[in-house]
């Protein structure tokens, strides 16, 4: 097969994964080379000045041995089939580099033969790319669930990010639609990445060399949304504890997209976008806000309300706490207020330091006043309207707004151009 067959195959192939969003890691070359990742990561990220930072995202075959009902690359669909070799792989992504074509790779990959036959080539490609070919740029490899985790170490030398797709949120999802896939097999890697990234940190901390750094950038997983019946609730407190217990960059969320006929999938006639978009403000929350999962969706076992943002449903359902004296409070009270996000947050506290915060003032600091007003007062003056009937303030706070396919939310006050690239979507609350 031509090469360039194989790039169109398998770079279609590879754009149902969404988890190619990175922060980027800090990592002076190795001598001569080409590339570097200092500052800002790739991958489909946005600079501050709105340019796409570009990646060759594509997998590494798209043969596999496992028949998931959701995947488009299942073992017993109908499509044309390719694989690189790792030579093959090391060479295109050189070659696109030189033509300024990308500024790292995203890899991933069908399991072809095995999972240590597939991670073993994949790992090799990674070798040729930095020590053959002195490539120094960014790199974001999949793991394989069931590889030697020798396999995965060695990957993860070569690689900034490493990553194991969880894929659904319930092991009873699993069972149903992949049921060749163990859940253990998901959960050792993820375990095995946390710990080599921990004693890293150890290893720094005691200032000892570190030749081959195990993945600087961290690691992230991807959960598919929609293709079972799990709640937003369950999705989220699964986030949390993949948060807490592995340390994780970040959690991805995959609308599912229907390509497959199945019984055991739902009949969707669009995925489910705006569920998508929810979730990605939940973890926002769950991150740099200081909610727990449980708060985020009231602890009942259903899904985030589609027509507001999280933050505005919590307040709706805690205006016992409003409205909140914005000379007065906390930091962390602060946070809960809609509109108000970690950075005019901050601005507060600092310009009360050298005075009462006035109305105006919160504008130059940067709050959203048009959802702030209804929940603040500001030197003992309430601004907004609705307090006493949350019915009525609701119908104030819903967008109506229609949305293109292709357009975001803007529900998210301006972040530093760092901490943007760490969201899917340019916005924030």
């Amino acid at each position: 097969m031509e090469l360039l067959e194989k790039i169109r195959i398998l770079a279609d192939g590879a754009k149902y994964d969404v988890s190619c969003s990175s922060s980027g890691s800090a990592g002076a070359s190795r001598g001569r080379g080409t590339g570097s990742t200092l500052s800002c990561g790739v991958c489909h990220s946005w600079s501050d000045d709105g340019r796409c930072i570009s990646l060759l995202k594509i997998l590494y075959t798209n043969e596999c041995v496992y028949d998931c009902s959701y995947c488009v690359n299942r073992r017993t669909k109908d499509v044309p089939r390719a694989s690189f070799t790792p030579e093959e792989l090391a060479r295109l992504t050189m070659e696109f580099y030189r033509r300024n074509y990308i500024e790292g790779l995203f890899l991933s990959s069908g399991v072809k033969v095995s999972p240590d036959r597939t991670m073993e080539e994949m790992t090799t490609a990674l070798r040729l790319l930095r020590e053959e070919q002195g490539f120094h740029g960014y790199i974001h490899v999949k793991a394989i669930p069931g590889a030697d985790p020798r396999l995965i170490d060695r990957a993860g030398r070569y690689a900034n990010r490493i990553s194991v797709n969880m894929e659904l949120p319930s092991e009873q999802g699993l069972k149903l639609l992949a049921p060749q896939k163990k859940r253990e097999d998901i959960i050792r890697p993820m375990h095995l990445i946390s710990q080599k990234i921990r004693e890293e940190k150890e290893e720094k901390k005691k200032r000892r060399p570190l030749p081959q750094p195990f993945a600087p950038a961290g690691q992230s997983t991807q959960l598919i949304i929609g293709a079972t019946p799990d709640s937003d609730t369950r999705i989220l407190k699964l986030s949390e504890t993949l948060y807490s217990s592995f340390g994780l960059k970040r959690v991805y969320y995959s609308a599912y997209v229907p390509v497959n006929y199945d019984s055991r999938l739902p009949d969707l006639m669009k995925p489910p976008l705006l569920r998508e978009h929810r979730l990605y403000q939940a973890d926002w929350l769950l991150r740099f806000y200081g909610f727990a999962a449980g708060e985020i969706t009231g602890g009942r076992e259903e899904n985030l309300d589609p027509e507001l943002d999280p933050k505005c449903a919590w307040a709706l359902q805690n205006m016992h706490l409003f409205p909140v004296e914005v000379n007065k409070a906390d930091y962390s009270m602060l946070l809960r207020v809609p509109g108000i996000g970690p950075l005019s947050a901050k601005r507060i506290l600092t310009a009360r330091k050298h005075g009462p915060v006035t109305y105006e003032g919160l504008k130059t600091i940067g709050a959203v006043l048009k959802r702030a007003r209804y929940f603040i007062t500001c030197r003992g003056k309430y601004y907004g309207e609705g307090l006493e009937d949350p019915v009525f303030l609701r119908s104030l706070l819903v967008d109506r707004r229609e949305k293109g396919p292709g357009e975001q939310l803007s529900l998210f006050e301006a972040l530093s151009p760092r901490e943007e690239n760490l969201l899917p979507a340019k916005a924030g609350f």
